[in-house]
């Protein structure tokens, strides 16, 4: 395992084979909101469910309608073992590059946890620098219940940032579009130009600020 703190985070690390994955003790699920949007921190979620109390229609955050998932982040915080949202910011996104901002966020979120899991399961092909066992899961938001969990209350919680911003800067239709690149967006960036919490080193907002 590389020992720099924002090193290059790799598909499926050559040392995962020789884990035993069998291991015993509590597993935490990864996920995050918000690679893509224009704006805005990327947010990462852990969870560690409590098996005697399953929570019914988990599923990938973005096939679930908004009311659904905010039903559901109110049923994972009450009945996860321990739960942990965390983020990167904006201007860490610029000065580190989006899939090193992810991989903070998602550690940040992992080292939130009240309870230290023995095994971490991350939606995706990348990992994050941890000191637990971590593995990727392609499509794990729609097949690992933990990570399923992590994507809704991350979804949630970017969500709710971006409701919030909107009325900061109502302006832009953060609470419509999410921070994405939509048509609306876009108008409104050549219109308005950037916001504080704009990601300055993703294109469309670098054209606006030559």
């Amino acid at each position: 395992m590389r020992s720099s703190k924002y090193s290059r985070p790799e598909p499926i690390a050559k040392w995962q084979s020789k884990l035993n994955w069998a291991i015993a003790g509590l597993t935490a699920g990864v996920d995050e909101a918000g690679r893509g949007p224009l704006a805005g921190p990327v947010v990462a979620a852990a969870v560690i469910l409590d098996d005697l109390q399953p929570i019914k229609g988990l599923a990938d955050s973005k096939v679930l309608t908004a009311r659904r998932r905010e039903k559901l982040f109110d049923e994972i915080r009450a009945k996860a073992l321990c739960c942990s949202i965390a983020e990167a910011s904006a201007e860490e996104i610029d000065q580190l590059n989006i899939l090193q901002a992810t991989m903070l966020a998602m550690r940040r979120a992992v080292e939130g946890l009240r309870l230290k899991p023995a095994k971490v399961l991350v939606d995706g092909n990348r990992l994050p620098l941890l000191d637990v066992m971590a593995e990727a899961i392609v499509k794990g938001d729609a097949t690992v219940a933990s990570i399923s969990a992590a994507s809704i209350l991350a979804k949630v919680q970017r969500d709710r940032w971006c409701a919030e911003l909107d009325a900061q800067y109502p302006q832009y239709g953060f609470a419509r579009h999410k921070g994405y690149g939509t048509v609306e967006h876009l108008a409104a960036l050549k219109a308005h130009g950037a916001c504080p919490q704009h990601r300055k080193t993703f294109r469309p907002v670098t054209e606006v600020l030559r």
